[in-house]
């Protein structure tokens, strides 16, 4: 598991060049067939435009995909997935909507657009970056409580959930590297009595 830049969340932009109106669209997804659910909503959306080109880059068989969807080629669909490439970003679906204004853009003019349109997109969704991290588990006393719920964070770590009960419990996530140390710190609190249990490995947003 390695880090990764994808957007932050589903957001659309657009803009109109010479009469013609592009409406980007991006969202972070997770699988080729959430991508093309995705592009199956826009298209039903946009039914009557004259153009929906997406792309799309997925971590998973590290697949990538566009299509210029009746623009001429090269116009359209690997510029959209060009923006993604150079932003450096995966897990990440496009579809720029056009609807057509009545006066041609050329094929710079094309390629421009639809650059800028996915740019756009993608700004407006933010992008973030994703670091692989244990979630673990800390039981502790009341009395344990407000020093371990800063420890965490001191360490490099994040609360996510706290469960009190006769003891409490708190379930949070952190780097894999921070872990050990994080350990050592707890140990010497807590006189050795708590340690922290490994309970998974997922993905979090770098905050």
């Amino acid at each position: 598991m390695t880090e990764y830049r994808t957007a932050a969340k589903e957001a659309a932009a657009e803009f109109t060049e010479r009469r013609s109106r592009f409406i980007g669209y991006a969202k972070p997804v997770k699988t080729e067939r959430e991508a093309l659910s995705f592009l199956g909503e826009t298209r039903a959306k946009h039914w009557d435009a004259a153009h929906n080109v997406y792309a799309y880059s997925l971590r998973e068989g590290q697949i990538r995909r566009y299509s210029d969807d009746g623009e001429p080629q090269g116009t359209a669909g690997i510029p959209t997935l060009d923006v993604l490439l150079k932003s450096g970003v995966t897990d990440v679906a496009v579809v720029v909507t056009r609807y057509f204004g009545g006066v041609l853009l050329g094929t710079g003019g094309l390629v421009r657009a639809y650059s800028h349109a996915a740019s756009l997109a993608l700004e407006q969704a933010g992008i973030v970056t994703m670091k692989p991290c244990l979630t673990a588990e800390v039981r502790c006393d009341y009395s344990q409580y407000g020093r371990l719920a800063s420890l965490i964070p001191e360490s490099g770590g994040a609360v996510d959930d706290t469960v009190f009960t006769d003891t409490v419990t708190v379930l949070f996530h952190i780097g894999e590297s921070d872990l050990e140390p994080f350990r050592r710190k707890l140990a010497d609190f807590t006189g050795g009595q708590r340690d922290a249990a490994v309970t998974g490995k997922k993905y979090f947003r770098i905050l």
